[in-house]
């Protein structure tokens, strides 16, 4: 049987041009960067090269990039280590990177967001308090794949964290542009492998270290470099996969093919390869499974949240009652779907959905 990825947004395959960059850092130029001898200075100057390379790609210069283990590490240092000691404003369609950092700090306050799945700049505003720090909104919504307002955010005045894990390789990302004080990036979502990330701290940001036991990444991470790593990440960056035109396929093909299918904030400006799709009627756990039998992968939110017995918070946050955020799948393409993948997409969902209704006593 014949299987096909339609789950980019959880992770991507590694490609072919991060791993034959990467790979002399293994077997070659294995040394510590910190290190001070050949092989140590080996190793740096392929550390330097691959920051160099990711800044420039983001529109940074290389001292505002601190490399971590994912977009997960970067956005805890953004929120721990940017508001320490002080309030703190997000949305309430955050990453549970965000949301559950948030929780841990002092004093926060979350945004609600409306079913087009986009913050109101004006709803940030109201949320303002004398002591805040900093605010966090993510520039993409991994499970919407709505696009959110940060240029217009960042003139409240208050330093800018976002999370651009979904953003980046999807859009353009120049964050001297967007104006945001951090950033974060994930490697594994955008060709490179799992375990490295970045976070820009544009100059003058105050940043305290959250990890310590060294002074790498300018005193703001300590811990080895991953050079292998870093350099792929780089690579990959490099690359741009445009799948809009299949997004859009995908979507007309349901909506035309299966009865009481409804696109999730179809109205909203969105990152080109994810579609947040409504099945009424159907548990989106027995949905999965039937797609995967038939060898296709999806997913029914973010796969930091899988198994959760809650349905997703980003569904219910735009106003969904639980039984339509159950029934909601996210689909998200990448680097090797086509359009008969996509065509075949959605006939395994025709005959899934027709069968999984006929089963179903929510479904009349």
């Amino acid at each position: 049987m014949q299987r096909y990825y339609f789950d980019h947004n959880a992770t991507t395959p590694v490609s072919r041009e991060a791993l034959e960059a990467m790979l002399p850092a293994f077997t070659e130029i294995y040394g510590n960067a910190s290190s001070i001898h050949h092989f140590g200075q080996a190793a740096r100057h392929l550390l330097d090269e691959a920051r160099k390379q990711v800044a420039d790609a983001l529109g940074a210069s290389a001292e505002e990039i601190v490399f971590t283990s994912g977009g997960t590490e970067s956005d805890n240092l953004a929120l721990l280590g940017g508001a320490a000691g002080g309030h703190l404003v997000t949305t309430a369609i955050e990453h549970p990177a965000v949301l559950q950092t948030a929780g841990r700090l002092a004093g926060w306050s979350c945004v609600p967001v409306g079913p087009s799945g986009v913050v109101d700049p004006d709803d940030v505003r109201k949320a303002l308090k004398s002591d805040t720090a900093l605010i966090s909104v993510m520039h993409a919504n991994n499970e919407l794949g709505t696009i959110q307002p940060l240029a217009e955010i960042v003139k409240l005045g208050v330093p800018v964290h976002a999370d651009g894990v979904q953003a980046l390789g999807k859009i353009p990302v120049n964050v001297r542009e967007l104006g945001v004080a951090m950033y974060s990036i994930s490697g594994h979502k955008v060709g490179a492998p799992k375990g490295i990330g970045a976070l820009y701290v544009r100059k003058g940001t105050k940043l305290k270290a959250r990890q310590f036991g060294g002074r790498h990444e300018r005193e703001r991470r300590a811990g080895t470099e991953n050079v292998a790593g870093a350099v792929a990440l780089a690579r990959a960056m490099q690359t741009h996969v445009d799948t809009e035109a299949l997004r859009d396929r995908l979507e007309h093909a349901v909506l035309r093919d299966i009865p009481d299918a409804h696109v999730n904030a179809a109205g909203s400006p969105r990152i080109p390869n994810t579609t947040n799709i409504r099945f009424d009627g159907i548990d989106s756990d027995a949905l999965l499974i039937a797609l995967d039998l038939r060898g296709f992968a999806v997913s029914s939110g973010a796969a930091c949240s899988s198994g959760a017995p809650e349905p997703s918070h980003v569904l219910l946050a735009i106003g969904l009652t639980r039984e339509q955020a159950r029934s909601s799948i996210r689909f998200s393409l990448g680097r090797g779907n086509t359009a008969d993948q996509v065509d075949a997409l959605v006939g395994a969902l025709a005959e899934s959905v027709t069968h999984l209704r006929k089963l179903s006593p929510a479904y009349v």
